[in-house]
């Protein structure tokens, strides 16, 4: 581990510390029931700038959206990727961007709190309990109700999938909505949703027929992750050859992440772009993506193809994509024929 990699680490540990009590006073607030209670405006917080982490609260903001169909939403997050992912979210009002290196931009860094400090919410919902930055910006914000996160432990007993980290911040909401008076919600979880348009989907099979040139149905893989989530090319390169054996009729196209690298050497017909939005076009033209767990990953997941998840880690069950007959495959369990059959199971479903 770099020096760097340590001192980040012992920030975080410093800064939870210091934070990971913020707004447990709020947990038996007092909420007065007589009185008209009207939510127009609110700030979900989540400043993180990984692609996967602002995918993963897009459940979330469809289930704000439809408890309150004419609010306007306030994201807080880091870097410069919400814009794009939340471009057809017509209640997105403002998005304040804390910047990915705060103390080399202190400057844009205090102006971000200033921001938040100037708008008044009737809500702010915080989505990740341990982050720091998140239980602040809860704190800071002038709201009437304020939501920090925390976990319920009577909810974990109602939800067996209450530890995914895109479905309990929705259990959360809704129970905290409940307190207010609000009626019960007991509809499925949204999906991830990143609201590919017409045009933009229509774009993205015109992307594929001009890569394959044939009349087969697509499968579309993605060969990376980062740190220990990523496979080792020998890994990939077996599997893949099972692939080729398994789906003679079907294309086969391999999504290349931002670093352009293939660990199976670029044997695959290969799809390359920066765009965030043209990748989810062309993985919303084929039949079933498959791939490990990473930004890319719900990037499928949130373009409503059905999604095969690749996990080595324990975190299956916080991560894993669900909804359109996804599925997640735990790969130290198992091996390459069982992985098969489960793959077939979701093709046949989609």
């Amino acid at each position: 581990m770099s020096i760097l990699k340590k001192v980040n680490k012992v920030r975080r540990i410093i800064t939870h510390g210091l934070t990971k009590n913020i707004g447990s006073s709020q947990n038996n607030q007092i909420i007065d029931l007589r009185q008209k209670i009207e939510i127009k405006r609110i700030l979900i917080s989540r400043p993180n700038h990984r692609l996967g982490n602002l995918l993963l609260i897009t459940p979330l903001v469809q289930d704000v959206i439809a408890a309150f169909p004419a609010c306007k939403i306030d994201l807080f997050v880091k870097g410069g990727l919400a814009p794009i992912v939340f471009k057809n979210y017509p209640n997105i009002n403002y998005i304040i961007e804390l910047p990915k290196k705060p103390f080399k931009n202190l400057a844009a860094y205090f102006k971000v709190w200033v921001k938040i400090k100037k708008q008044k919410y009737d809500i702010v919902i915080n989505v990740d309990k341990n982050s720091s930055s998140g239980r602040l910006s809860a704190q800071f914000a002038d709201a009437k109700y304020k939501f920090f996160g925390d976990d319920d432990e009577a909810m974990k007993l109602e939800h067996s999938d209450y530890v995914h980290i895109a479905k309990y911040p929705v259990y959360e909401f809704r129970h905290f909505l409940t307190k207010l008076g609000f009626a019960k919600n007991d509809n499925p979880i949204p999906p991830l949703d990143l609201k590919l348009s017409s045009l933009e989907i229509k774009e993205g099979q015109k992307t594929i027929q001009e890569l394959v040139k044939n009349d087969k149905k697509t499968i579309c893989i993605f060969t990376y992750a980062t740190s220990d989530k990523c496979y080792s090319e020998s890994w990939w390169e077996e599997f893949y050859e099972r692939l080729l054996t398994e789906y003679q009729d079907y294309n086969i196209i391999e999504i290349l992440p931002v670093e352009n690298i293939s660990q199976i050497g670029f044997k695959a017909l290969t799809f390359y772009s920066k765009d965030i939005r043209e990748i989810g076009s062309v993985i919303a033209n084929t039949e079933i993506f498959i791939g490990a767990d990473s930004g890319i990953m719900h990037l499928a997941s949130s373009v409503l193809t059905p999604t095969v998840g690749l996990f080595s880690r324990a975190n299956l069950k916080t991560y894993e994509p669900y909804n359109n007959n996804s599925v997640a495959i735990n790969t130290n369990t198992g091996d390459k024929e069982d992985w098969i059959k489960i793959i077939n199971k979701a093709l046949i479903r989609s």
